[in-house]
């Protein structure tokens, strides 16, 4: 197996979250100044804006938006908790709509007080419930499948294989799966799952950054890619050989990276995705 580097940065895409401390409008300014084409919103970057505009903004910048993040936390044992998730997830529905976006990524959450069987059926239920609201917005729902490490109440869905049994259990052209190197590069199975969302053409997006090697953090120690242990390069072959052609959305929680000058910090980025990604 080789696989080249990439030669330009055209299918580079980043998270707003990957350099928390800018607002959206200097993250994009200065992406498109970097020769980053794609970016990924999180919510909170839209607070207080007219997001129909901030939408606008963002492709006169000349980025593809590529998705909104996030949705999902379906799972409570209270109906009344659960009822509001359905109801935020509809307003994330509304808000990809808004900004221009044809994806959002799901992060699905769980509920420590119940079973993961019990957890994982809310999931789908959740899903299920505003699927015909995704549908006529014309947006997708990506299931991402989180770090066992976070199983408690980030999300009951841990492994590729189940976020594919769940995509697969409900069937629409509207549901897929995202892939995240950080959460998945310890699967034995991920290859054969990988070629699983191919078979079925449901891999959605493509979520890149590295683990440290000692990781002082569960969620805010991220590395660059290169920085860890991750064969990102293997991985990017595996989903690249399904015929996914989408954007590297390089999405990085990293305490130590947002003290550093961010625009210091997006040279670093775009370096490191042409020699490790």
């Amino acid at each position: 197996m080789s696989i080249a580097p990439y030669k330009d940065l055209s299918r580079l895409c980043i998270h707003t979250i990957t350099t928390k401390p800018w607002a959206i409008e200097t993250a994009a300014r200065n992406y498109a100044a970097a020769g980053v084409k794609g970016i990924t919103v999180w919510r909170d970057a839209l607070d207080g804006r007219d997001i129909h505009q901030t939408g606008k903004m963002l492709r006169n910048e000349g980025l593809t938006i590529v998705s909104l993040c996030r949705g999902g936390f379906f799972p409570n044992t209270d109906k009344n908790k659960r009822k509001l998730a359905i109801d935020d997830n509809r307003k994330a529905i509304e808000e990809t709509a808004a900004l221009g976006a044809p994806l959002i990524v799901l992060v699905c959450g769980a509920d420590p007080a119940q079973s993961l069987e019990d957890s994982r059926k809310q999931i789908q239920e959740g899903i299920e419930t505003v699927l015909d609201e995704a549908k006529a917005a014309g947006v997708k729902l990506a299931i991402e499948p989180l770090h066992p490490m976070y199983a408690d109440t980030r999300s009951a869905i841990n492994t590729l294989a189940q976020a594919n049994d769940m995509a697969e259990a409900i069937n629409s052209p509207w549901v897929g799966v995202a892939v995240d190197v950080y959460h998945l590069w310890w699967d034995p199975a991920l290859e054969q799952e990988i070629k699983r969302c191919g078979q079925q053409e449901h891999l959605l997006a493509f979520h890149i950054c590295d683990w440290k090697s000692p990781t002082t953090d569960m969620l805010f120690d991220r590395g660059l890619m290169g920085d860890g242990c991750i064969p990102l390069r293997k991985i990017r072959y595996w989903v690249e050989a399904t015929g996914f052609a989408g954007f590297n959305e390089v999405e990085i929680f990293s305490t130590r990276y947002w003290k550093e000058d961010q625009s210091a910090f997006l040279e670093k980025i775009n370096k490191a995705y042409l020699e490790h990604a």
